[in-house]
Parts: structure tokens; C-alpha cells; sequence
């Protein structure tokens, strides 16, 4: 088998308003993007991929993953992975981006065998993997409770959401999303603009106060309240054992993902496989995380391809390693969510299967679902970041892309 084509599309859902959300400042969503990688084979078979949609990677791709991989045979991906990695001028941003595009190489290989991708990566031990419906974003106390009881109405055992409001009413939110959902739903708070308000930013003190008072409501965890870089700062409140902290979306590298492994900086370690290194990067991982008495959680903020693509490397690994996959829950007419984003759904013909809050990761060949390439006309790429953060203090704006392992975009405005 032999590859004959390697392209990626950007797609985009323009929001039809742009969506504000307060956070001492501003956020304002302007769309929301993806990416669609196809790799094509001689057999006429097909291999898909999630990846982020950013612009430098789709030139990557295009300029320097194509070239290398069209007109090689397609038997052993370890060692095209390899012999990629060696090539000039392949970086760690390179092999993040191979990363992604090798996932589509994976999904062609088990079409061609006719076996799941999990059992190319070592064999299932599992055939599900629990999820937590991700949404909520800046809303009022009362907003976010509301949505968390939709979420466990919706079948999920657990719910994330960004607070933003402030200590005092942050605090308020977790007291009445519990007191909405009950002691046996599990509530994670991802923490991410608490560092990301300019001059008016958590201190650490507030921090520390704040993950003890939430740890009395039962959260599950407190997700990058603080500088993701910031790796001794994280161990410092970890030591403190007030709540279960969780980061690694932001991690560079896997040199940096090592750091907050081997520090064990924190509880729950994240890494999203279609912009951070794919099944390669994710297996060195969590062999180090297994020895490390840790867990894992997929970060997963895109389209059902991307939870599909995880679900098959999570179920190689038991719970007691692998525990959460992230569900982003978009908004749809008589649907709980954070806001619409049908792409994410109509990439795949047929939904993914849920059951009891957990994903049925399919045993059918590859990666078990199937792509309809009409998303790539329905949602042409727009240009430009699809999220913007303004500070009142300091007065800027900065920009967000696609790719999470990047904090902002390079420049302000």
C-alpha cells in the first residue's frame, strides 16, 4: 500500500453575532475552526485525522509532511515516524504536526487490516472510556448550575466549566452548580483565565485560598490556575493538598510534559492528541505517568473526529491511567451546550455511541467512524484567530488560534 495523497482542509463556523463574554475585560468568540487531514492510498482506501486549525500548520503539512510521505509504502508507521524525525529540519513543532498526520496513517492501516486503530497501538484493554461533558463559559452563578443539571440530564457523570467572575462569585458558582447537581456528579473548574486578566489576575494567595474553598465543595479538579509554564509554582499548591490539580494542554514539548510528570507538578496530566503529538507522544506518556502514580485526562475542544481519534489510544490503557476523556458539549435547539458549533458534529455520517456517560469505542476497522467530506465545502476557512481576550489593565488585546499548546497568538493589538 502505498500513499498517494496528503492534504488538509481548515474549516470554520462563523458565529452569527460575536459572542462577548466578560472576564475583568472581555473575551469575544468570532468563530470557531478545525482541521480535516485525508491521506490517500493506492487500494483507493482513505485514512482521516483531526488537527488544529492554524494556518502554519496546514502550510507544514502541505510543504514539508506531503512531500515526504506521498509515493512511500505504508506498512510500519513507527518506522516512516522515524525516518521522518530525521530528515532536516524536523523540530519538535515538525513532530508535533506528524503527529497529527500520523493518526490518519493509523486510520489507513486498520482499514487496510481490517482491525480498530486501538489494536495497532498495542491492543484494547478496555471497550469504553468515561467522559465529562465540557461547556460552560463566563455566565452567572445561577446560568452555570442550570447547565450543569442539563449535562447530567443529557446521560454524562461529570461536567466542566470556566469561571471568570471573580473569586467570591466563582466560589458561589461551585457552591450552587453542587448543590444543583447533587454529592455524586463529578465537577471540574478549569481555571485558565485566572491568569490571563493582565494586572488583575489571581494572586497565588487567592489561588491557594480559592482551590481550598472549592475542595469543600468536591470538585474533581482545579484545572490551570496558574501559569501552565510555571511548573514549581504548581508543586508548591500541590504540596499544600488542597484540591486535585490538572495541566499539560499547554505544554510545549515533551521535554516540558516530562517536567510536570516527573515533578508530579500535578494530580491530572492533559495533553490533546491532534496538536500535541499524537499516539506516539501520548504512549511515552502514559507509560511515565502509569510509573508515576498519576492520571491522565484527554484534553479534546474540537469535533467528534478528535474524540473519536483519542478514544482509541485511551482504551489501550485502564482506567487507573487513562480516566476521562473530555466531551465538549456544543449548543443545539433543545440541547444543553456552550454555544452552536454543528460542524463539530457533522463531520462524522453517524454520532458516536454514549452510554451511561461513557464513549462505546467502536471495533470496526480504523478508527470506527466515517468522515463526510461535505463538511469541507459547508465550512469554508475564515481567516484569523477565533477568540480574542481584551485587559482593561493593562489595555491590549491578544489573540488565540487553534493550536492549544500555544498560549497566544504571536503579537497583541
Amino acid at each position: 500500500m502505498k500513499i498517494t495523497g496528503v492534504r488538509s482542509f481548515l474549516l470554520s463556523y462563523p458565529f452569527r453575532s460575536r459572542c462577548g463574554f466578560p472576564l475583568r475585560g472581555e473575551r469575544t468568540l468570532l468563530k470557531r475552526d478545525a482541521m480535516l487531514i485525508r491521506v490517500e492510498a493506492d487500494n483507493g482506501l482513505v485514512g482521516y485525522a483531526p488537527g488544529p486549525g492554524s494556518e502554519s500548520v496546514q502550510r507544514a503539512i502541505g510543504e514539508t509532511i506531503a512531500p515526504f510521505l506521498e509515493g512511500r509504502s505504508l506498512a510500519d508507521t513507527d518506522a516512516l515516524r522515524v525516518l521522518f524525525l530525521r530528515g532536516p529540519g524536523a523540530d519538535a513543532v515538525l513532530a508535533k504536526i506528524y503527529g497529527a498526520v500520523e493518526i490518519a496513517l493509523y486510520d489507513l492501516v486498520g482499514k487496510a487490516r481490517g482491525v480498530p486503530v486501538s489494536e495497532l497501538l498495542g491492543g484494547r484493554v478496555r471497550d469504553r472510556i468515561r467522559l465529562y461533558g465540557s461547556a460552560g463559559m463566563y455566565m452567572s452563578a445561577e446560568a452555570y448550575a442550570e447547565e450543569a443539571s442539563a449535562i447530567a440530564e443529557l446521560g454524562f457523570r461529570a461536567y466542566k466549566m470556566r469561571p471568570a467572575a471573580g473569586p467570591e462569585q466563582d466560589l458561589e458558582t461551585v457552591r450552587q452548580m453542587r448543590r444543583a447537581v447533587g454529592p455524586d456528579f463529578d465537577l471540574m473548574v478549569d481555571a485558565h483565565t485566572w491568569w490571563r486578566m493582565g494586572d488583575r489576575c489571581y494572586s497565588p494567595a487567592t489561588v491557594e485560598q480559592l482551590a481550598g474553598d472549592m475542595a469543600a465543595h468536591n470538585i474533581a479538579w482545579l484545572e490551570e490556575p496558574l501559569p501552565p509554564g510555571d511548573h514549581a509554582a504548581y508543586l508548591a499548591l500541590k504540596e499544600k493538598d488542597l484540591a486535585p490539580l490538572a495541566s499539560g494542554e499547554h505544554e510545549p514539548d515533551e521535554e516540558r510534559f516530562l517536567d510536570l510528570i516527573l515533578t508530579q507538578a500535578v494530580d491530572y496530566v492533559q495533553m490533546d492528541v491532534c496538536c500535541q503529538g499524537g499516539y506516539a507522544l501520548g504512549r511515552r506518556l502514559f507509560a511515565e505517568i502509569a510509573r508515576q502514580g498519576l492520571r491522565f485526562a484527554f484534553h479534546s475542544w474540537g469535533t467528534a473526529l478528535e474524540v473519536a481519534a483519542a478514544a482509541q489510544l485511551g482504551v489501550c490503557w485502564p482506567q487507573t491511567v487513562v480516566e476521562w476523556l473530555e466531551y465538549p458539549c456544543y449548543a443545539a435547539p433543545g440541547r444543553a451546550g456552550m454555544y452552536p458549533f454543528p460542524l463539530a458534529a457533522e463531520i462524522l455520517t453517524e454520532p458516536l455511541e454514549l452510554e451511561g456517560g461513557d464513549l462505546i469505542v467502536p471495533r470496526t476497522p480504523g478508527l470506527g467512524v466515517t468522515v463526510d467530506e461535505r463538511v469541507i465545502e459547508r465550512y469554508p476557512w475564515i481567516p484569523g484567530p477565533w477568540s480574542l481576550f481584551r485587559t482593561d489593565s493593562p489595555a491590549e488585546t491578544r489573540a488565540v488560534i487553534g493550536d492549544h499548546s500555544v498560549e497566544w497568538d504571536a503579537g497583541t493589538k
